[in-house]
């Protein structure tokens, strides 16, 4: 992205888009808030659209689409099989990654499911930098276990390293020794890893993750679903690929992979994913399980219509100028909190800006889930929808005590080209208020508990009063404002 300053000394992201379809937001009084958080059980999963104002509850599938995508859904071949469509994806996937087999999924939770149903048995474990939730689930379903062995540097929540998602290679190494190569399905790297902030993984670290596997003889899958603000970190923040362009990353990075797999309602701003295989041979044993959960190999559970999106998503991927418009967004409001003190997870990352809740709510013990209880009253004070990312997220032990997550963070997602500069100042105002009136917020108890992903659809209730008091001072300070 062209560097450009003003001349009255701010320091603004500058859009090099321009907008062209809008969609009517709505911004409900708080009384109303109140009562939408409590009819959804204080999961803002469960929130009714029509009840939101920002939704910045994830980049999945709700990034904004060029015009040049829209252009090319109205030319789908809508052939079951051997559609010219799915022809061309397969084209662009081989272009920029270098991978040549190919299976389409309807998103990234489908690749998970193929890749531990033919990799994962049971007592085996799968290392990797950092888990995901739905990742996790799969690996557990299948009788295996999660090994997260970032580097310590990872969990640090104040920091200005630039690469805190890296894996921790000595401990990688230290697990083959400990269990032996054949008890490790496979090696997962998650190109900003989801759940500690979307911290970037480096192009350095790979290559040693890489050496690694080759010396044990394992295979290195890549999560990619976030590589577009991981690439753009990679150009900016490691000196070694500056003169690189976006295209000769991507490679480079592709290079290393045996498998890399990718939800498109994030990487290519489609409603898709697919995974890219380097051998044939493990293509052939996934290739079944397809047709089996998907649809047919040309379309594997994807509209056509997405699937053309898709294809020009990722072209417009390799473009500087797409994949820094997030990263600085989230760049400009994670500054921006933290001149106001507000606990933040530095350097910015990928995907959105990511609260500290454990600082922000320290008086919320985490048996009370506070980055819930903070989604909740964010969106009672604002209107704004975020996510939850924290003990909520995790899931109980098989004996049913709790499993507190490292960290407890309020994820603020920043859809590409969807926000206007406005309306994330407008979310900044909301939480520094929030802030400053944080010995009010109080923790959350589950109602409705579901065994798998509680996540998504559990049911919580406020523990005492303190939504009523938080409602109060609103109007307090803002009169009748929205």
């Amino acid at each position: 992205m062209a560097t450009v300053k003003f001349a009255g000394g701010d320091d603004v992201p500058l859009e090099m888009h321009k907008v062209r379809i809008v969609q009517k937001l709505n911004l409900p009084p708080i009384e109303a808030r109140l009562e939408a958080a409590s009819a959804a059980g204080n999961n803002t999963f469960l929130l009714r659209n029509k009840d939101v104002f920002m939704d910045m509850l994830t980049d999945s599938g709700v990034n904004a689409m060029s015009d040049q995508q829209l252009a090319a859904m109205m030319v789908a071949d809508d052939s079951y099989a051997g559609s010219a469509t799915y022809e061309k994806l397969e084209a662009k996937l081989r272009e920029i990654f270098g991978l040549h087999w190919i299976l389409p999924a309807h998103q990234g939770r489908a690749c998970e499911n193929i890749l531990a149903q033919v990799l994962v048995t049971p007592g085996s474990i799968v290392p990797m930098n950092y888990h995901f939730t739905t990742t996790k689930a799969h690996i557990v379903l299948n009788g295996g276990a999660v090994e997260e062995i970032i580097t310590d540097a990872g969990l640090e929540v104040t920091s200005d390293r630039p690469f805190k998602g890296d894996m921790d290679v000595a401990k990688l190494e230290g697990l083959v020794a400990t269990h032996g190569a054949d008890k490790i399905a496979f090696v997962r790297m998650e190109a900003g890893t989801n759940l500690i902030g979307g911290q970037p993984i480096s192009l350095g670290n790979l290559v040693a993750v890489r050496a690694v596997c080759d010396r044990h003889g394992l295979l290195l899958v890549l999560d990619a679903s976030l590589l577009a603000d991981n690439l753009w970190f990679i150009k900016t923040r490691d000196p070694a690929c500056r003169d690189l362009s976006i295209r000769d990353i991507t490679r480079r990075i592709a290079d290393l992979c045996d498998v890399i797999y990718f939800s498109a309602r994030k990487l290519g701003c489609a409603r898709g994913g697919g995974l890219c295989i380097r051998d044939e041979a493990l293509y052939r044993r996934m290739r079944g399980l397809v047709p089996l959960y998907e649809g047919f190999l040309t379309y594997g559970g994807m509209s056509v219509r997405e699937i053309e999106a898709l294809t020009v998503g990722l072209d417009e991927t390799m473009d500087e100028d797409m994949i820094s418009q997030g990263p600085l967004f989230i760049a400009y409001m994670v500054d921006e909190l933290v001149k106001r003190g507000v606990p933040v997870i530095t350097p910015a990352g990928g995907l959105g800006c990511h609260i500290d809740v454990m600082r922000f709510l320290d008086h919320v013990p985490q048996s009370q889930y506070p980055a819930g209880a903070l989604a909740s009253a964010l969106y009672i004070a604002s209107g704004v929808r975020g996510m939850e990312r924290g003990t909520l997220s995790e899931q109980r032990n098989p004996d049913g005590s709790e499993v507190y997550a490292n960290m407890e963070l309020l994820r603020l997602a920043m859809p590409r080209r969807v926000f206007t500069l406005s309306q994330v100042k407008y979310a900044i105002d909301r939480i520094d208020w929030l802030w400053r009136n944080r010995a009010l917020v109080g923790g959350l108890e589950f109602v409705e508990e579901p065994e798998i992903l509680r996540f998504f659809y559990g049911r919580l209730k406020p523990i005492g009063d303190w939504q009523e008091k938080l409602v109060a001072k609103f109007r307090a300070d803002f009169g009748d404002s929205l």
